[in-house]
């Protein structure tokens, strides 16, 4: 960045010299039609004109360049901080359940640092087709034929054309990261709206005595699953609201004790028992040797 802004200032330079050599030789330094320059024909008189009207935009193109500098280092400088602190902030912070803001704020630096860098490819480019282009023309031989403008403002529209080819480019490549950045959001959302809410829709875990009641009396219509042992693994993340329930995190295995009527289930994690909604647990019948030695 910092050798762009001296390049911009030297070719800001140079252009104001030629300009005035040019301005001097046509137009006596100030006004027009002077004791060394007189009007001796029309068409001199509106190449006189054009040029004046050059010089007067030129110098105006040449502080808006100026301006353009200055808004592209801090446009670039602030874009950089701004992914520099998501990434920060998806790193430091996990304590959300199953680190969805975390996953996002990282998600979202990615896709800035990847717009980041298409845009130091756009000034690149700016700076072999447009800068390096104008630099050579403006070191070159000065102005002193102005039929030669033409010429020269026809390089001009073709390296222009040059340029918005280029934006176009980054601007479409900007366009295919947000698209991707948006498909990975929509994603976490639908996954998240997926798992169910077992806080508005499932009831509390049984009482001491009806735990007690369903260990001693029979099941109904004869089922005696509900007393069985069986292996499951937790398909979502499950918080504990009291001490008798136990934490689960996608991929656990439990061993599951007792299953309640009220969609509750008993069972032991890690070293850990306590009660869960059994809808979070997915019945396996055959599960890895390692996958058992988490569970105890």
């Amino acid at each position: 960045m910092e050798a762009i802004r001296k390049q911009a200032t030297k070719l800001r330079e140079q252009v104001a010299r030629q300009q005035q050599a040019v301005f001097k030789q046509f137009g006596g330094g100030g006004g027009y039609g002077g004791s060394d320059n007189v009007v001796t024909d029309e068409a001199e008189l509106m190449l006189h004109q054009k040029l004046e009207r050059l010089y007067i935009s030129t110098r105006a193109a040449k502080h808006f360049q100026r301006d353009i500098v200055r808004g592209v280092e801090g446009y670039i400088v602030t874009g950089t901080k701004l992914s520099e602190d998501s990434r920060k902030y998806g790193v430091e912070n996990t304590c959300t359940s199953g680190n969805t803001l975390s996953r996002a704020a990282v998600n979202f630096s990615r896709a800035r640092v990847q717009m980041e860098k298409e845009r130091g490819n756009l000034l690149k480019s700016f700076g072999t087709q447009v800068a390096e282009p104008l630099r050579a023309m403006v070191m070159g031989a000065p102005l002193e034929d102005a039929r030669h403008l033409a010429q020269r403002y026809d390089r001009m529209r073709q390296e222009a054309e040059a340029q918005i080819e280029s934006e176009r480019a980054y601007h479409q490549k900007v366009i295919q990261i947000l698209d991707h950045l948006e498909g990975e959001m929509v994603s976490e959302r639908q996954r998240i709206e997926a798992a169910p809410t077992p806080t508005e829709e499932t009831p509390p875990p049984p009482s001491y005595e009806e735990v007690n009641n369903a260990s001693t009396a029979p099941m109904q219509n004869g089922s005696n699953d509900g007393v069985d042992y069986f292996l499951g693994e937790a398909m979502f993340s499950y918080h504990a609201e009291s001490d008798v329930e136990l934490n689960l995190s996608t991929g656990d295995y439990v061993v599951i004790r007792k299953v309640s009527n009220n969609g509750w289930a008993e069972g032991e994690c890690k070293g850990k028992a306590g009660w869960f909604p059994v809808e979070y647990i997915e019945r396996r019948e055959r599960v890895l040797a390692s996958k058992v030695t988490e569970v105890f």
